[in-house]
């Protein structure tokens, strides 16, 4: 007979826990997210969190890891909570910055599930609402892009597919006609003809890259191509939900297509940054 694995005591015949004791141990993380969650939410930072997570973990059977983990996930879904209108406020950032620095919590730790890179998107998109050119993405060495003097990056993007929209000329009726003898080596085809053209359009993976978006241009390299396109050269953004295809101001440029896998920030990030001044 073996002993639960939360409370210690025999769990029965081929048993490892109290279907009690796990109900508890489930609805006491469950409850920690969600003070942790509404303290952030509701703005009461007096509270003394730590211990009332620490109290709710001892009754239902967590370690102290445990009480970590729903602060982390406690303040990863308030981040969902502020942007859920498209916008994160300025209190609401503070709040985010103090909460996580109260609690030692690294970058790499909010970032596990994306939280904080959806934070600082957020926040970068405030800054250009604001008319402000962002200045909170930072990269280590140097990226393969020759920026103009004064020029600013705002984002980076690596691992980007990119596509183009290329034409393929195709004829249909075509026919081989017959040949007459004419005289001994000469003949003459009768009927022969290619048929009409017919073009129909296809969209072409050319590579995986980086694409670098400054307060002038968008950059991209990768799959042998590099380039840099003007924001006011470009007429439409049509927005994916894993990235964005751009329409330039040219008569013979292609559709192109940068699959970021972030539709909805690159499509506000490209849309608003265009008017800056």
């Amino acid at each position: 007979m073996a002993d639960c694995m939360y409370c210690g005591k025999p769990a029965g015949v081929f048993r490892k826990k109290h279907r009690e004791c796990d109900k508890k141990y489930r609805a006491g993380y469950q409850q920690m997210v969600a003070i942790a969650t509404a303290v952030l939410v509701n703005g009461e930072q007096g509270t003394d969190l730590d211990s009332e997570l620490r109290e709710i973990a001892r009754k239902s059977y967590h370690s102290e890891s445990s009480v970590a983990d729903a602060l982390i996930e406690g303040w990863e879904r308030a981040v969902d909570h502020f942007l859920d209108d498209g916008q994160l406020d300025e209190g609401e950032e503070q709040r985010l910055v103090k909460y996580a620095r109260q609690h030692s919590f690294s970058q790499e730790q909010l970032d596990r599930r994306g939280a904080y890179s959806r934070l600082v998107k957020g926040a970068v998109l405030r800054d250009i609402l604001n008319g402000v050119v962002p200045q909170r993405f930072t990269v280590e060495g140097r990226l393969p892009f020759n920026f103009q003097k004064t020029e600013r990056l705002i984002w980076a993007f690596k691992d980007t597919k990119y596509y183009e929209d290329r034409k393929r000329r195709t004829y249909v009726g075509g026919s081989q006609g017959f040949s007459i003898r004419i005289a001994k080596g000469v003949y003459y085809r009768v009927g022969a003809f290619k048929g009409y053209p017919v073009e129909q359009k296809e969209r072409v993976f050319v590579g995986s890259g980086l694409m670098a978006v400054t307060d002038r241009h968008i950059y991209f390299t990768g799959g042998g191509k590099s380039f840099r396109i003007r924001h006011d050269k470009v007429v439409t953004i049509e927005p994916f939900s894993d990235g964005v295809g751009l329409h330039r101001d040219a008569q013979t440029a292609r559709p192109q297509y940068f699959i970021t896998g972030d539709g909805w920030f690159t499509y506000n990030l490209l849309v608003n940054v265009s008017q800056l001044e």
